[in-house]
């Protein structure tokens, strides 16, 4: 049927109509409800006009139990905030093609955290509000996507205290070069110690934690009350090459170390969380298998963990050992008395690692609670979601409609240019049947 006119103005009317409609469509994702929290049955599914998904009244501010790879084109935090963490996993399944964190909000919605080269994983703090980056001292707000600089660069963080008003880390002080004399002699050493610090990540102060002189520091943890930490790390160079470390606890406000106490190449702090809720025990990881700087990457990977105990008063060791399995990470959180641990499967490519979460029992047991895709190398979730064990959420999936500016763009150009052209060939058609005066 040949188009008239009249039927050629509706066409162009109903292709601007989808055209718009496609551009203005909301950053809905669809969460799919695997295995919902209790009660959730119950409530009943709305909208979120500020994160753009679809949830549960009942979920709100849960964890998921699982988590998704994110588009290509899935907005940044700075292009689209989308409101405080849930959790964030790292991965390189993005449009960077390198290590990317994907913040996942707690109501579904999903935005990436692009990393700079070198820069490393970052901080999350207890709210999941901000985001303190590694080396740069830039501290993100996950909640409105401004950015600033609040920190010395140089910081290698460590651990939000439980009050989340200070951050521990630390800093080298190593020379960047070596220099050289006119003979070939070597002028300057540059090995130096490293400071320990406890940050204020808002104001920017910071102060040092007399824990000794380390060469490194590995790990270190705060203790409930945020009175006492723990730090890790090689005593000098040579314990250094030898992965040796030794354990140091102190008091952040001044005083010296209460107690310290040498962990060997076979046990370390066992992460941020390592200290136990009721700060009578601190947790260490220790392994089974081959230890030291010449072990293969298959060796390391074959190594199986466990979690031990010492004494917070005297750094005496206590209590029974927990199995921990293979490719433990660390400890980020406790859940009651069962630890939460990180797992990271140890393997050649980054690309065929993954991350996830499992809550340990005392009688050896393991209850995964958040898995992440193949691919992810690191998983974080923010103290207070953690301190309420608040997991066992539904599945959010990752929105297409969540995208930059330039995505609508790409997509919305050609449409209007398209609408342009019909109504062009409207108006020539038109010109062409009128007929000549006489």
């Amino acid at each position: 049927m040949r188009l008239t006119g009249g039927r050629l103005r509706r066409a162009a009317v109903v292709g601007l109509a989808l055209g718009l409609v496609a551009l203005s469509a909301p950053a809905a994702n669809s969460v799919a409800l695997g295995a919902p929290a209790a009660g959730a049955a119950n409530s009943t599914a709305a909208d979120s006009t500020a994160g753009g998904s679809t949830v549960t009244d009942s979920t709100v501010g849960v964890v998921p139990s699982r988590v998704r790879d994110p588009w290509l084109w899935q907005a940044t935090v700075g292009q689209r905030p989308a409101g405080p963490a849930a959790l964030v996993f790292f991965t390189d399944r993005t449009r960077y093609f390198e290590s990317t964190g994907v913040l996942v909000a707690r109501d579904g919605a999903y935005r990436l955290i692009p990393i700079g080269i070198a820069e490393g994983h970052g901080l999350l703090s207890p709210d999941g509000r901000h985001y303190l980056r590694p080396q740069s001292g830039e501290l993100l707000d996950l909640t409105t996507g401004r950015q600033r600089r609040t920190v010395k660069p140089g910081l290698h963080p460590f651990a939000w205290s439980p009050d989340g008003r200070r951050v521990l880390g630390t800093r080298s002080n190593d020379d960047s070069v070596i220099s050289y004399g006119p003979d070939n002699q070597q002028l300057n050493d540059p090995e130096k110690p490293d400071d320990m610090l406890v940050v204020d990540p808002y104001q920017g102060t910071e102060q040092v934690v007399a824990a000794g002189t380390f060469a490194a520091h590995n790990q270190a943890a705060w203790s409930p009350g945020g009175d006492l930490v723990a730090v890790t790390g090689p005593p000098d160079v040579p314990a250094q090459l030898a992965e040796r470390q030794r354990l140091v606890v102190v008091d952040p406000a001044g005083g010296g170390p209460r107690w310290e106490v040498d962990l060997g190449d076979r046990r370390t702090l066992a992460g941020p969380a390592a200290w136990h809720p009721d700060g009578r025990r601190l947790a260490l990881l220790a392994f089974d298998g081959c230890a030291g700087p010449r072990c293969t990457a298959e060796q390391a990977a074959a190594r199986t963990w466990r979690i031990e105990f010492l004494d917070t008063a005297t750094g005496q060791a206590v209590g029974q050992a927990l199995p921990a399995g293979t490719s433990a990470s660390g400890i980020i959180g406790w859940r009651a008395d069962d630890p939460i641990l990180r797992y990271v499967s140890d393997t050649e490519q980054d690309t065929d690692r993954q991350a996830l979460l499992a809550a340990l029992s005392p009688d050896g047991g393991r209850e995964v609670l958040v898995t992440t895709p193949v691919g992810s190398t690191d998983l974080m979730v923010p103290a207070d979601l953690l301190t309420r064990a608040a997991f066992g959420g539904p599945e959010p999936r990752p929105s297409p409609f969540a995208a930059p500016l330039w995505v609508y763009l790409t997509l919305g150009v050609p449409t209007l240019l398209a609408i342009a052209l019909i109504v062009r060939r409207m108006r020539r058609h038109r010109a062409a049947t009128v007929p000549a005066p006489e």
